[in-house]
């Protein structure tokens, strides 16, 4: 009996053993690596050394201000001469251009009328040369006038204060018949210009010369019947005054009388 459980139990534990290997094989294990990993780091060490100064004595810093007055008008002074100067040194020019525009024409004809005002227009060509300081510069200029007619006598069409009036030419009579007003002129000026920011003051002396046409009734074989032209040609001096404004770099507008 006794041997009988022993050997049961020796079959017992041999098949729990086997059971026990059978089920370890089919088991699958995880596997854990570990990497050991390290740093390394640099440290510093400062240490003073051991020097010391024998004998040297350097002075302890001191911030001082320093006391400077300006001069003010002393630097204005020599500003101002310093700017004189250099307008003295510069280079001297020389401009020229062409204008245009239009004006009245005082004539008195008629003895009865104070004048009448005789409207026109203008072309020219000037040209100037500055000396000095460059503010001063003299100018010189051709202008050609053409007016316009505001005062016509017609003898054959209506009462002029003319009319029957004879002029001798020749110890011949001319008998008056037409006049008109309409004409052109020609002008030369010498003009002396000075230069103040945009504001150019000028006065100058000129001298212009017109044509006036006249026309007359002359006598034919002792008959006054032939009409003939005659030319008044008048060569006068004169001056004027004017101002000039510039509004832009290239472009002036100016006011003359002359």
């Amino acid at each position: 009996m006794i041997i009988r459980k022993t050997v049961l139990l020796v079959f017992l534990a041999t098949a729990s053993f086997c059971f026990a290997q059978i089920r370890k094989k089919k088991k699958v294990d995880t596997v854990y690596v570990y990497e050991k990993v390290t740093v390394y780091d640099t440290v510093y060490r400062f240490r003073p050394l051991p020097f010391k100064i024998k004998g040297l004595i350097l002075p302890e810093l001191k911030v001082e201000e320093t006391k400077f007055v300006r001069n003010v008008y002393k630097e204005e002074t020599d500003r101002q001469r310093a700017s004189k100067r250099a307008r003295l040194r510069k280079p001297v020019v020389f401009l020229y251009g062409t204008e245009g525009g239009a004006g009245l024409k005082n004539t008195s004809w008629d003895p009865g009328n104070s004048g009448n005002k005789q409207p026109g227009e203008y072309l020219g060509l000037w040209a100037s040369r500055s000396f000095f300081n460059n503010r001063l510069s003299v100018m010189f200029s051709a202008n050609v006038y053409y007016w316009n007619s505001s005062f016509d006598l017609d003898a054959n069409k209506e009462d002029t204060f003319l009319n029957g009036y004879y002029f001798t030419r020749d110890k011949q009579p001319l008998l008056f018949q037409r006049f008109n007003n309409k004409h052109f002129e020609y002008s030369l000026q010498l003009k002396l210009v000075y230069d103040w920011k945009n504001i150019r003051p000028f006065a100058g002396i000129l001298a212009n010369r017109n044509t006036y046409k006249m026309q007359f009734l002359v006598p034919e074989n002792k008959v006054l019947n032939r009409l003939d032209d005659f030319k008044s040609d008048q060569t006068n001096f004169g001056f004027s005054l004017g101002i000039q404004y510039r509004i832009f770099r290239r472009f002036l507008i100016s006011a003359e009388y002359q």
